[in-house]
C-alpha cells in the first residue's frame, strides 16, 4: 500500500507520514477536542462520532435488545412467516423548501429509503407532525400536498398519523416524524455486518447534491449550474439489484456524515477495512467546488437519493449493470474495495498515489439536513 497521509494529524518532521515515518495507518491519530458530556450538541445528530456516543451511553444501555442491537436502517422482524422491516425518522431540514423537494417528500424519501436498504417493498407510513405555533397554514398545506404526492408516487399509503403544536419559539416551523413499514423480498438478509475481504463497493451516483442544495438554498449561494437535492425513493432501483443478484451482502443510503460514517460505519459493523480509489467517486463538478470555496468534503457531506451497495466481487458487474439501467443508478461506479487489512478503518487512494484515513466526523458539517 502507498505511505499513508492523515491531513488532519499532526506530527514531528522526524514522523511525517511522507517518506520514512510510519506507513501503517493505525499509527496515526487525529486529536478531538474533548466536548461536553452532560449537554446534547448539535454534533450528536450528525451520524458521526458523537452520534455513535449518543446511542453507546445513552440508548443502547437502557433499551437495548437483539433487534435494536443490530444498529441497521430498519428492524426486520418475522410475522407468521413472513419478514417485516419497520424503521422511524425524524426530518428537521432547514429551509422547509428547497431546490428539488421539501421536507415533505424528504420524510417519505427518507423513510422508504431505510425501507429499501433492508431489501423490503415499502407498504405503509405513518407520519406526525410537529407544528410551531404561528406557522402559515398555506405552508402546511404545500408540505402535506408534497408528501402526498410522493407517497402516492411510491405506490405507499400513509395510513396513519398524529399532529401537536407548541409554542412559538418551542420549535422551529415544522418537524415531521415517520415510521414505515415494508415486506422483505423473500431470501433476502442483508446487514452491515455482513461485509467480507473482496467484496465490492458501489455506490449509485454523485454524492454530495442534497447537503450543497440545503446549504445553497439556507445561504443564497448561486453557482453557475444549479446543484438540487438527489431525493428519490430508492425502493424500485433495489428491486432492479436484487433482481441481478442474489450476492448483494450489505445496502446503505449515505445520509448524515455522508459516504464516509456510512462506509466507517460496515467497516466496524464487519470488523474488516476498506480502500477507495478517490478518482473512482463520482462527485458533480459544481459540488466538488461548492466545497472547495466551503472548506467541506464531498465525502461527509449527505445524500437523499444515492446508496451504497456491498457486493460479491464475482457479481460486481452485474450488479452495477442493474444499477446503471435504472434512471436512479445510470452514474454508478464501483469505487473500492472491501479488505481483511486495518480492519474498522476507511483509507482511500489519492490521485498523487499516497492514501489517507477518511474517518468519521467529530461533529457536523452540516446540522439540519435532513
Amino acid at each position: 500500500m502507498p505511505p499513508i497521509i492523515n491531513t488532519n494529524a499532526t506530527s514531528s518532521p522526524s514522523e511525517s507520514a511522507i517518506g520514512d515515518g510510519p506507513k501503517d495507518p493505525t499509527a496515526f491519530s487525529c486529536p478531538v477536542p474533548l466536548s461536553p458530556r452532560d449537554r446534547v450538541l448539535l454534533g450528536h445528530g450528525s451520524g458521526g462520532k458523537l452520534s455513535a456516543d449518543l446511542l453507546r451511553e445513552v440508548f443502547l444501555p437502557a433499551l437495548g435488545n437483539p433487534v435494536l442491537d443490530r444498529l441497521e436502517d430498519q428492524a426486520v422482524v418475522a410475522v407468521n412467516g413472513i419478514h417485516l422491516a419497520i424503521t422511524t425518522d425524524s426530518f428537521v431540514v432547514k429551509p422547509l423548501f428547497f431546490r428539488g423537494g421539501d421536507i415533505g417528500s424528504l420524510a417519505v424519501h427518507g423513510t422508504i429509503n431505510d425501507l429499501a436498504m433492508g431489501g423490503a417493498a415499502p407498504l405503509w407510513l405513518s407520519a406526525a407532525f410537529i407544528l410551531e405555533e404561528g406557522l402559515p397554514v398555506e405552508t402546511l398545506k404545500r408540505v402535506v400536498a408534497s408528501m402526498h404526492k410522493a407517497a402516492a408516487s411510491a405506490g405507499v399509503q400513509i395510513i396513519a398519523g398524529d399532529t401537536k403544536v407548541v409554542e412559538k419559539g418551542s420549535a422551529d416551523s415544522l418537524f415531521i416524524n415517520t415510521t414505515g413499514i415494508g415486506r422483505v423480498r423473500d431470501g433476502v438478509s442483508l446487514s452491515a455486518s455482513q461485509a467480507e475481504p473482496g467484496d465490492t463497493i458501489i455506490v449509485s451516483g454523485h454524492l454530495g447534491d442534497h447537503g450543497i442544495a440545503i446549504l445553497a438554498e439556507r445561504e443564497g449561494l448561486e453557482f453557475e449550474t444549479e446543484v438540487n437535492s438527489d431525493s428519490a425513493a430508492l425502493h424500485t432501483l433495489v428491486a432492479s439489484l436484487l433482481d441481478a443478484t442474489d450476492e448483494i451482502h450489505c445496502l446503505r443510503d449515505p445520509t448524515r456524515g455522508g459516504l464516509s460514517s456510512t462506509l466507517n460505519e460496515i467497516a466496524a459493523s464487519s470488523r474488516v477495512g476498506m480502500e477507495l480509489n478517490e478518482t473512482a467517486i463520482p462527485v458533480r463538478e459544481e459540488v466538488r467546488g461548492a466545497c472547495e470555496m466551503l472548506g467541506l468534503d464531498p465525502l461527509y457531506v449527505a445524500n437523499e437519493g444515492k446508496l451504497v451497495a456491498i457486493v460479491s466481487s464475482s457479481a460486481a458487474q452485474d450488479a452495477l449493470r442493474a444499477l446503471k439501467s435504472h434512471p436512479l443508478g445510470k452514474d454508478a461506479a464501483i469505487i473500492g474495495r472491501v479488505t481483511a487489512e486495518h480492519p474498522r478503518m476507511v483509507v482511500m487512494r489519492t490521485p498523487l498515489g499516497t492514501s489517507r484515513i477518511v474517518d468519521m466526523l467529530a461533529g457536523d458539517q452540516l446540522p439540519r439536513i435532513c
